[in-house]
């Protein structure tokens, strides 16, 4: 039985490492990058089941990412993580195509 594939997008390194091993030991093939263009090419060149986007990461926030990646055709789910837990932000998240939006700390 193939894994379910996941896109971790998150550059606090403890969080990132956390999450991947939790993920991992629940039986799910895990791709952690720490910034916004590592993203974006990850979700070019493979195949995802999710992706996991922390919105505030280097060189290429995760709200651009999604915005790229649903302008380029790739339906991928995106769940959103984020410290930024307004309203305002939320719905940004889900207008530009996420599909659900955490806010940290969980």
């Amino acid at each position: 039985m193939e894994k379910y594939r996941i896109l971790l997008v998150e550059d606090e390194e403890s969080l990132l490492n956390a999450l991947s091993l939790n993920l991992e030991m629940e039986g799910y093939h895990v791709v952690a990058v720490r910034d916004g263009r590592a993203a974006l090419d990850k979700f070019r060149n493979q195949h995802f089941d999710l992706a996991v986007l922390d919105v505030m990461v280097p060189l290429m926030d995760g709200f651009a990412v999604c915005q790229t990646v649903r302008l380029e055709g790739n339906s991928t789910p995106v769940l959103f993580l984020s410290a930024k837990g307004t309203g305002k932000d939320r719905v940004e998240g889900l207008k530009i195509g996420g599909d659900d939006y955490l806010t940290k700390p969980f």
